[in-house]
């Protein structure tokens, strides 16, 4: 059985990805096909010729006033995936068609439906409005992980690596030594980490960003909602520093921190990265500073378990691996992702 979650909205790209050039992307080990059409809207399909399955992303297929034309025979196709021409013959058959998948644009990324269309609830897509707020300003990326997901969303659900992978980054001691908080919202199916440290080192990523030096308050208040969206709402201020009772916090600064964690195949991910921060808005300088250095996290993650993929898929039959206080989070994380793919068949 799949550990892939179906029936589910994942993020398939920025937003800005999609142009109007045929672009592939596989999602939950689907090949899909995308583009932007002439009115501006994105449309996504089944990136495989219906006649000998060529990928319809690759080249020399091409895009032709908003209709596909497969580069191998060409079969030609329209923006509602209905094949409307066929070499050598006037007859289009009835079943050439591409299958479509329900899309929405939304906060910066393009989010498919992966499963049955029917159950496809744009309501219920989790939401990320940083991203795209004039009163943000984001720096984004995407690397790919020769992992499985659920990987990716344990190391994002326990921020205590941070102190020992990140080092010299956005880590520090305190990170690793303050307890944290986990709450689960069973009905909502989505899961709550927090960490307060009231007296911190400020890590290098922070301190060069804002200009806080010396110790500070900083706090990590993770938002998950699988399988795909995770949200780290980072708030940095002076040691003794507090929101004021009005929900105000003029003394602190804020960092939205936005994965989309989605499979590509079982072992395999796209890691799309967000940072969006409330102040220096025009600061060209900070948003490099923080790209870069984000960047460099994200990759120490994806070398770190690009080696763990590799020795999970060596280990012995029956291995337990030994959990903590701090894996609360990914423990209740890895729960509602099973109530998601359903029970364990043989």
């Amino acid at each position: 059985m799949s550990a892939i979650p179906r029936d589910q909205w994942y993020v398939a790209a920025y937003s800005s990805e999609i142009g109007t050039e045929l672009f592939g992307r596989t999602v939950c080990g689907e090949p899909i096909l995308f583009w932007r059409t002439r009115d501006g809207s994105v449309t996504a399909m089944a990136d495989r010729c219906v006649h000998r399955r060529f990928p319809l992303s690759q080249a020399p297929s091409r895009l032709v006033d908003d209709q596909v034309v497969c580069g191998y025979h060409g079969f030609t196709y329209g923006v509602d995936g209905k094949c409307v021409a066929v070499p050598g013959q006037t007859r289009v058959p009835r079943t050439a068609r591409l299958a479509r998948y329900p899309l929405v644009e939304q906060d910066s990324f393009v989010w498919v439906f992966i499963g049955d269309p029917a159950k496809a609830d744009a309501s219920a897509i989790p939401r990320a409005p940083w991203l795209d707020s004039p009163g943000y300003t984001t720096v984004c990326g995407m690397e790919p992980l020769k992992a499985r997901f659920s990987l990716l969303v344990d190391n994002l659900l326990d921020l205590s690596h941070e102190t020992y992978l990140h080092g010299g980054y956005i880590g520090t001691p305190e990170v690793a030594e303050t307890p944290i908080t986990t709450e689960v919202d069973e009905a909502a199916g989505i899961v709550y980490v927090s960490r307060h440290m009231a007296d911190a080192a400020c890590p290098p990523f922070y301190a060069k960003s804002t200009g806080l030096e010396g110790r500070i308050t900083r706090w990590q208040d993770i938002e998950y909602t699988p399988p795909c969206l995770y949200k780290l709402h980072s708030r940095i201020a002076p040691v003794g520093s507090v929101p004021n009772p009005d929900g105000s916090d003029p003394d602190a600064f804020h960092v939205e921190v936005v994965y989309a964690i989605t499979p590509e195949t079982e072992h395999s991910t796209h890691d799309f990265w967000a940072v969006a921060r409330d102040f220096a808005l025009d600061d060209e300088g900070v948003s490099a500073f923080l790209a870069e250095n984000n960047r460099t996290v994200v990759l120490q993650d994806v070398e770190a378990l690009d080696v763990l993929e590799r020795v999970i898929a060596t280990e012995p039959d029956g291995y337990q691996e030994l959990s903590i206080n701090i894996d609360t989070g990914g423990l209740a994380a890895r729960r509602l992702l099973q109530r998601l793919t359903g029970p364990v068949t043989s």
